[in-house]
């Protein structure tokens, strides 16, 4: 790599949903001038291009069956391609399982760092019941701990807050199961390649972004 060259910051975010990986993602994006690729949201765009990989998927999602494996690290891969992933990317919402982080090791992605944001099931709980979301623009808040200007408009787009469905408590802790029997085994994967940061996220916002901050800049310092 060139002397003047930097190195793409290839991000993921995990912890139990709740955490606050939605707007820690954004906040790192932000500074670090690099998008947040959910999976979702990708799948949608490959599907809307017409893509050989976007025609497969496509089958899969009308019939309401999962995406494969391979098929998810596929479309991944043709994203972080694209020119704005040039300065690295943040993956939101995957990979979800050992097998999909496998699948994208796999596939050539080396990923950078893996921050994992670690909150008590029991705060999430808490936190997760003040939640919201605007109904246009698909920003997230919470009443208590990251409220919008007024309490009942997104300060992007002026759109109205929703609380969504998926955060009653009983839902949540059913999430929570999920989330410790599924996807919090990558945790012990990542730490076992040497690429993991444990930041608390027990806290105000301001402060758990400042931690996540000093891992990434910690990285870029020994890297550049």
């Amino acid at each position: 790599m060139p002397k003047n060259e930097k190195k793409a910051i290839k991000l993921i975010f995990l912890g139990a949903p709740g955490a606050g990986k939605g707007t820690q993602a954004e906040l790192t994006a932000k500074k670090y001038n690099i998008p947040t690729i959910s999976t979702g949201a990708m799948l949608r765009e490959a599907i809307a291009a017409g893509t050989e990989l976007g025609k497969t998927a496509a089958g899969y999602v009308e019939s309401g069956a999962l995406v494969p494996d391979d098929i998810i690290v596929g479309i991944m891969r043709d994203r972080i391609l694209q020119p704005d992933c040039e300065n690295g990317f943040i993956l939101d919402g995957f990979p979800r399982t050992i097998a999909q982080a496998v699948a994208l090791g796999e596939s050539g992605t080396e990923i950078s760092v893996v921050i994992d944001i670690e909150v008590p099931d029991e705060k999430i709980i808490d936190r997760m019941s003040g939640r919201c979301v605007c109904a246009d623009c698909g920003a997230t808040y919470h009443l208590v701990y990251n409220p919008t200007g007024d309490g009942v408009h997104c300060d992007k787009c002026g759109g109205e807050l929703i609380l969504r469905r998926d955060d009653d408590p009983v839902v949540v802790a059913r999430r929570l199961k999920t989330y410790h029997t599924e996807t919090e085994p990558l945790v012990g994967y990542y730490e076992g390649r040497g690429t993991l940061s444990r930041v608390d996220g027990d806290g105000k916002v301001e402060d758990i972004t400042a931690k996540i901050f000093e891992v990434i800049d910690g990285y870029i310092a020994a890297e550049n």
